[in-house]
């Protein structure tokens, strides 16, 4: 009959190592930040709205004998040009962790706020509100909140401002704005997109 060793009295066994990065699960690589989750949540839940958005618009038009056909302002068009040039510098600044490049990309993207600001202001001189039409509304609809969104993500970034400046920022933090940042500008190609096809 064997007997089972018992360790000395007063010791504790010593618990298994587990390799940094593992959960204990067997997974090799390294999680994700949470700023990072909360980021890809957020993306996921835009898309979705904006998605869901597309095929009203699309059902409204297709059954609205009263759809408005307008050209979009030009200045749309260069609001695109400053908002893309944003997400260069932004990435620029985090891969050199440099300020001076991310306030370059603050101002950029209030720039794009006020330049959408006056193509609305160029609608409305048209007599062109969201009250006069079903196209007019959708344009307002999906570029106000595509607004409201780029207006949290310079919250964001300016959250990481204060951070960098300060040399207490993660660079999985950085890395959930900018890639939040990015996704700002590609939406925004896809609804001046849809807005040109669909006008």
């Amino acid at each position: 009959m064997s007997t089972a060793v018992l360790p000395p009295s007063g010791t504790v066994p010593a618990a298994p190592a587990v390799a940094p990065g593992g959960g204990g699960g067997g997974g090799g690589g390294p999680r994700p930040s949470v700023a990072q989750t909360g980021v890809w949540i957020g993306i996921a839940t835009i898309s979705m709205s904006f998605a869901a958005l597309t095929s009203a618009l699309v059902v409204r038009q297709s059954s609205a004998p009263d759809w408005q056909h307008f050209p979009l302002p030009p200045l749309l068009y260069l609001n695109t040009v400053v908002l893309l040039v944003s997400s260069v510098t932004l990435e620029q600044s985090r891969r050199r962790q440099a300020v001076a490049t991310l306030n370059a990309t603050l101002v950029l993207g209030l720039l794009f706020l006020l330049g959408q600001i006056l193509a609305w202001r160029q609608l409305a001189a048209q007599h062109l509100l969201p009250a006069t039409g079903p196209r007019s509304a959708f344009f307002y609809l999906f570029t106000a909140l595509h607004g409201l969104h780029v207006l949290g993500g310079l919250g964001g970034l300016l959250y990481v401002q204060r951070r960098l400046a300060g040399a207490a920022l993660a660079p999985a933090t950085f890395k959930a704005a900018a890639v939040y940042w990015h996704f700002m500008a590609v939406l925004w190609l896809y609804l001046l997109t849809l807005l040109t096809i669909r006008g």
